[in-house]
């Protein structure tokens, strides 16, 4: 059995650490597969060999798509390239496990959408399985993109909503409501481990920014004004209190100027760090005291191992997980003047760290309850 990772890469920390998350899983579950990942800048051939997996070719570019004559080539073929070249083309595959995070909505493009749905209703015409692992979906106004939806979504194998709100957009245009379910972000299930260099983390203040925040994909502009001031005066209030001043890039080249920028501004030294793995950051997070956190997995991380964890939204997908946590008092505000500021990161630092919240231990069971449906499904 070949199963395909889609929508997972080794530079955002937050998606390679889903990728850890269903390497993890797949490990532990008996199922006798090959993995297959497209190689890219952000999937480098070197990186994709390590975690075992082979080189998924797409015979596709923006709208020209010819996935489909791969299956007229015939198996001898295939088998080939498969065996002596490390090639594997979409007729081959007989699972994709889809782990996008956030990458179908109107806060992205057509073409994304309109690919998927043209490989799921190939995927159903040949009894393979397409599975959408929990990721935010949504929202869909686009008249075309709704018509393939409607189209493509109720063919699915599974599709696993990771809030409220995805749930909702998909719902109204999925058919088939038996395919559709909603579990919380899997990373959840992940230990991290902590790095030697990472000491005394108990009196050390994170601060994860992200560039999406000062993107076209952040609606709310007055970000562009506030995002980096806030920060910076987050920083100054940690350093006041005692604390030290970390600097974490979750993400890469994209975040290093905002990390540099935010140090400038501070006006002091602080401890910039870049880590590789996935697994260290998350154990970087859970070993702190507090943090403010841009990063949709960073927030994860810290939420799930109880650090208290300050916020900041771009999308709907950060609301509906700081509400679900029952943290929604400690998302930041684009208006919020110095004074709520103080008082807010007063009132987090305060809190107990490692108080692991009875929503995170009920989000760990829901999302084992998820593997095991993917799973059965798999192996099905």
């Amino acid at each position: 059995m070949i199963i395909e990772l889609r929508g997972l890469q080794f530079v955002n920390k937050g998606a390679e650490l889903m990728l850890q998350a269903i390497l993890q899983e797949l490990k532990n579950s008996g199922i006798d597969y090959q993995l297959a990942m497209k190689h890219n800048s952000n999937c480098p051939a070197h990186k994709v060999e390590k975690i075992g997996a082979k080189k998924k070719v797409m015979l596709q570019k923006n709208r020209l798509n010819l996935n489909f004559l791969t299956y007229y080539i015939p198996s001898v073929l295939r088998n080939y390239l498969i065996e002596k070249k490390g090639i594997v083309l979409e007729a081959d595959v007989d699972v994709v496990l889809d782990g996008s995070g956030f990458a179908y909505g109107d806060q992205w493009g057509s073409m994304h959408i309109r690919q998927a749905c043209s490989e799921i209703l190939r995927f159903a015409s040949h009894n393979k399985k397409f599975i959408f692992l929990p990721q935010a979906l949504g929202p869909f106004t686009r008249p075309a993109d709704i018509k393939a939806l409607k189209n493509a979504l109720p063919k699915a194998s599974l599709i696993c909503a990771r809030e409220a709100n995805s749930y909702k957009n998909v719902a109204s245009l999925n058919s088939n409501q038996s395919n559709l379910k909603q579990f919380p972000d899997f990373t959840n299930l992940v230990s991290g481990t902590l790095p030697d260099y990472f000491e005394n983390g108990e009196n050390k203040f994170i601060i994860i920014p992200n560039n999406k925040m000062l993107s076209v994909q952040n609606n709310n502009t007055e970000w562009n004004r506030t995002y980096i001031q806030k920060l910076v005066e987050l920083g100054r209030l940690a350093k006041d209190a005692g604390l030290s001043v970390v600097v974490l890039n979750h993400e890469g080249i994209k975040d290093r100027e905002i990390c540099l920028k935010i140090e400038d501004e501070l006006g002091f030294s602080v401890e910039q760090i870049e880590e590789a793995d996935p697994l260290k950051v998350k154990g970087i997070i859970g070993a702190s005291k507090a943090l403010v956190c841009s990063r949709f997995h960073g927030c994860v991380s810290a939420l799930c191992q109880g650090i208290p964890c300050i916020g900041t939204s771009w999308s709907f997908k950060y609301e509906q997980l700081f509400q679900e946590y029952g943290q929604g008092e400690f998302l930041l505000d684009s208006g919020m003047d110095s004074k709520q500021l103080a008082s807010l990161f007063a009132k987090t630092i305060q809190r107990s760290t490692g108080d692991v919240s009875a929503e995170a231990e009920q989000y760990k069971a829901q999302s084992r309850e998820m593997w095991s449906k993917v799973l059965k499904l798999i192996g099905s």
